[in-house]
């Protein structure tokens, strides 16, 4: 992803703007920060609703995992093609679509009359949020041409959004104490703020970036087939016709687009990147991760509530000491990956996570509340450890130009990951009355899949270079 800088030179800084240039950096920053921290508080508000959103709804399992899938499948099929449309439309235009798309869905998710039009809405939120991320860091690195101002917006940014995901569960239970659809309305003034906050800020330039519309259909298709296929085999098993037809269409969807991105002239995620040995096991380990981390956030927030009866609030100030020790694990990944090299991060981040999901599988029905909520903590730190550490190995040993289709890709294959445990291990656990056993199993794959992970991370030896 490449956007134009500003004519500045680097040297001087953002000293050396025009005030009416400094006040709308300011204005971009701060839209920018918000908007991003609205995105992430809604990636974690959700789970603690879900009993809620049953119970409103008369909804089953199924419905519940929809919930959570519709913005987790939108969010990574369309973070392919941001970059590309942020290239395409300016920088400060992407951001302002996607978060206008994202604020009017939360609208659509508040008022929802049943459950199909909260997860349609949910998708558009995803849509949404998957155009927000690209572009805020793109427009960051327009808006401050000199590199220690950029350094001190991009630090900014990642704690906006650690402090987002933090807040998130305990939010979520509060609000869902008044009423579920708070989860979704307080979006709409935090977001409107943001957007206004943005009108102050320049323009950004736009690009004849080509737009892969074969790679991108195709992407949608197999993503949304391939989940809808192991969300439905858990109500009517692998057998039904129409669990069978969505795996085939997934298949071709997947063909079709491995078809585009080798023979179409523009495509958005080149061949040679998908094959190269670097970018392949990157996207499996960053696909482990998120079926250990967003399996276990999905599955402790209906054990909390379900199984110890706790509230709302509870559960989700349940979730608080792992969201705050997980967001001071960016310092000290990189403090890792400087002394030992990044890869060493990544294993330590991964052991700490099968550690925690292997604990939690021996948890007893009578286990007291406080085990589970201290055995989140390794999982959670464990897992932002190794995502930031993996994102740095991936971008040191891919080619600039290729930086930003490379992260897409690693950010995509994540959140695959987590669409697709929650679809199986909301498969397992449908039965309440075998919640327990199926959260076990549920669990033990969860851990498994992360093992396997750090023996691709062992693999995972970055070329040398001459």
């Amino acid at each position: 992803m490449s956007v134009s800088a500003s004519p500045t030179p680097l040297h001087e800084g953002a000293a050396a703007l025009p005030p009416q240039s400094r006040s709308g950096g300011r204005m971009a920053l701060a839209a920018v920060l918000l908007g991003f921290f609205t995105i992430m508080v809604d990636a974690m508000i959700v789970n603690v609703a879900l009993p809620s959103i049953g119970r409103g709804f008369g909804s089953g399992m199924t419905g519940l995992q929809w919930v959570v899938d519709g913005y987790t499948l939108a969010f990574a099929a369309f973070l392919l093609s941001a970059g590309s449309i942020s290239d395409r439309i300016g920088a400060r235009q992407a951001f302002a679509v996607g978060l206008g798309l994202f604020v009017a869905a939360s609208a659509v998710c508040g008022i929802a009359p049943n459950l199909g039009v909260l997860v349609a809405a949910r998708l558009v939120q995803g849509a949404g949020a998957a155009m927000v991320v690209p572009s805020s860091l793109a427009l960051l690195r327009e808006t401050f041409p000199d590199p220690a101002e950029r350094a001190k917006a991009i630090a900014l940014w990642g704690v906006s959004g650690s402090v987002g995901a933090a807040a998130g569960p305990v939010a979520g239970g509060l609000l869902t104490v008044i009423d579920w659809r708070m989860i979704f309305f307080v979006n709409v003034p935090v977001g409107a703020v943001a957007l206004t906050l943005l009108k102050r800020a320049p323009s950004s330039p736009r690009q004849a970036t080509p737009f892969d519309w074969t790679g991108q259909v195709a992407a949608v298709a197999a993503m949304g087939a391939l989940t809808y296929a192991v969300i439905e085999a858990g109500a009517d098993g692998f057998g039904s016709t129409r669990v069978v037809v969505a795996f085939a269409v997934a298949v071709v969807a997947a063909v079709v687009y491995l078809v585009a991105q080798a023979r179409g002239r523009h495509p958005m995620t080149p061949l040679p990147l998908l094959r190269s040995r670097m970018m392949s096991l990157s996207a499996a380990i960053g696909f482990a991760l998120n079926v250990g981390f967003y399996g276990m956030i999905f599955l402790l927030g209906l054990y909390l509530q379900q199984v110890h009866g706790l509230s709302a609030l509870a559960t989700g100030v349940g979730f608080l000491p792992m969201t705050v020790l997980t967001s001071f694990m960016g310092p000290v990944a990189a403090r890792l990956a400087t002394r030992f090299g990044a890869r060493i991060p990544v294993i330590i981040g991964q052991g700490l996570m099968a550690a925690g999901l292997l604990a939690m599988v021996t948890l007893p029905t009578g286990a007291p509340v406080w085990l589970p909520v201290v055995l989140m903590v390794p999982v959670g730190a464990g897992g932002a450890m190794a995502v930031t550490a993996l994102v740095a190995l991936l971008l040191e040993n891919v080619p600039a130009e290729r930086a930003g289709v490379a992260s897409g890709v690693l950010n995509a294959a994540r959140q695959l990951g987590g669409a697709l445990a929650v679809a199986a291990f909301g498969a397992l656990v449908a039965d309440r009355a075998g919640f327990v056993s199926g959260l076990h199993t549920s669990l033990l794959i969860a851990a498994a899949t992360v093992a396997v992970s750090i023996v691709a991370t062992v693999l995972l030896r970055p070329a040398r270079k001459a």
